[in-house]
């Protein structure tokens, strides 16, 4: 274990953490608020202690799989500590625990708050809590990629640690290259979003805090009602992007790069992705439309809320706890499913979905024709034996975190769907669950330790398991 290059890496990590603080501290001076103090001492902390961390290189700079995925995990814990500091110091979230909580679910784009109303924060804390989705969407360790050069070609090792999906590729030769594609891809389309929401009136502040919690597909709301209250219009533009941002960003880089762009059409995992939330959203909308005034109305409630879950982001239009069994039972199964590989979503993903199919078709053909020799392909090409047996390795470690969680919150005495759906909503980053925790209510209700059993699985949902896993390895910390 190279710990010389694990501590530097932390602390250009803690220095980028200082500037993205500047952006709290600029809405802080534009609303006069005090509280901005809070956030300009906790980013002159980090800024000073990354420089101490940084002002030496190390001697040796190369670094492999098992520290790519510490580097990865610490950052994120030392990134959320720090990030829930300024909460506690300005006294909009008194107790650190529910800061972090708050913090974590930001980062990781998981949008569950403890918070039982959000419009009495400072601003620059509602747009904090917004912005560490954008950060978190996208992973710091993509941005710190694209914006300055790293140790020779280890840096696949960092990005495969925090990129979302059972496989990450170069879409470019260079690692640097490919990074700065994709932030180009994921600021554009913000910025997109941005105008559009200012286009359909939205207030500026709202459309900024919007536009960036949806990006980063998180769903931290800056009014109580999350989504409610806006306009059918900025309701459906919302819509239209967070589907967007869940789709795999391979095919935005296909759409606006390559040569050949019909090989957009090749992505398997994209149509299994449109085809899912179709289908989804015509048996709610048929469920649910007696619930409203006309089908339109239902159908636009049934896409935002299939939207919302199915990539991970958590907002909200309507109280969909009130639903039928049908619909709820088909977003608590959506929320399982999660967005594609390579974009900005959660939950299992659907690349995961196809191939865990796939290998039970194959088997099923196996043990009717067993001297059959067949291969799982993903659009047209041969799976390796490698991808498959991570893909079963993840569903095993999947299955026992939760199972596990959802023990532990039971101590809790709440009633089960409450604490199914908490694991849910926390492990597939998407933020509401059901009943207790349903899109009106919030998750403080938990203990202490119950909130640190979900702090646990948001990072781990986020990071995919094994990078947060390998911290609690004793072998993995021995010198090499």
């Amino acid at each position: 274990m190279n710990h010389s290059i694990i501590c530097y890496i932390l602390g250009l990590v803690l220095r980028f953490e200082a500037v993205f603080l500047l952006v709290p501290c600029i809405v802080a001076i534009v609303y006069q608020e005090r509280a901005g103090w809070a956030y300009a001492l906790v980013g002159l902390v980090c800024f000073v202690l990354g420089t101490l961390v940084t002002r030496k290189r190390p001697e040796n700079l190369l670094y492999f799989a098992r520290e790519g995925f510490v580097t990865v995990s610490l950052s994120w814990i030392v990134m959320s500590i720090f990030g829930a500091i300024p909460f506690v110091l300005c006294g909009d979230i008194p107790s650190f625990t529910d800061a972090l909580f708050e913090t974590i679910s930001g980062f990781t784009t998981t949008g569950a708050s403890i918070l039982p109303e959000v419009e009495s924060l400072n601003h620059c804390s509602l747009m904090w809590r917004s912005f560490t989705h954008w950060v978190g969407g996208m992973g710091v360790f993509v941005f710190l990629l694209a914006v300055m050069p790293m140790a020779g070609g280890y840096n696949m090792h960092l990005m495969r640690a925090e990129s979302p999906g059972p496989s990450v590729s170069k879409l470019v030769p260079k690692v640097r290259d490919t990074a700065k594609i994709l932030y180009g891809i994921y600021f554009a389309m913000t910025l997109v979003e941005f105008i559009l929401l200012l286009m359909a009136k939205m207030p500026l502040f709202d459309a900024v805090a919007t536009a960036v919690g949806t990006a980063g597909t998180g769903g931290f709301g800056i009014k109580n009602d999350s989504m409610a209250g806006y306009s059918m219009t900025i309701q459906g533009i919302v819509t239209v992007f967070m589907i967007l941002f869940g789709v795999n960003f391979n095919a935005y880089f296909i759409i606006l790069l390559a040569k050949n762009k019909k090989d957009v059409f090749k992505i398997e995992e994209v149509k299994w992705y449109f085809g899912i939330i179709i289908t989804t959203i015509v048996i709610i909308t048929y469920n649910i439309r007696h619930m409203f005034g006309s089908l339109f109305e239902a159908f636009h409630h049934a896409a935002f809320q299939v939207g919302s879950i199915i990539t991970t982001t958590g907002f909200a239009t309507t109280d969909f706890d009130l639903w039928p069994q049908l619909s709820k039972s088909l977003l608590v199964m959506i929320m399982f499913v999660g967005a594609c590989a390579g974009s900005t979503g959660g939950g299992i993903k659907v690349s995961r979905i196809i191939i865990l199919l796939k290998t039970v078709k194959q088997e099923m053909i196996y043990f009717v024709h067993p001297r059959s020799v067949k291969t799982i392909k993903l659009d047209g090409k041969a799976l390796d034996h490698e991808t498959v047996r991570d893909v079963s390795a993840f569903m095993v470690t999947y299955v026992i975190i939760f199972a596990i969680s959802f023990l532990i919150l039971a101590f809790d005495n709440l009633d089960m769907v409450t604490n199914f759906t908490a694991v849910t909503a926390t492990i597939n980053n998407i933020g509401p669950g059901l009943e207790l925790v349903g899109p009106t209510r919030n998750f403080g209700l938990f203990s202490p330790v119950a909130k640190y059993v979900l702090m646990f699985d948001m990072l781990a949902g986020r990071l995919e398991l094994f990078p947060l896993l390998l911290l609690f390895t004793p072998s993995v910390w021995k010198k090499s």
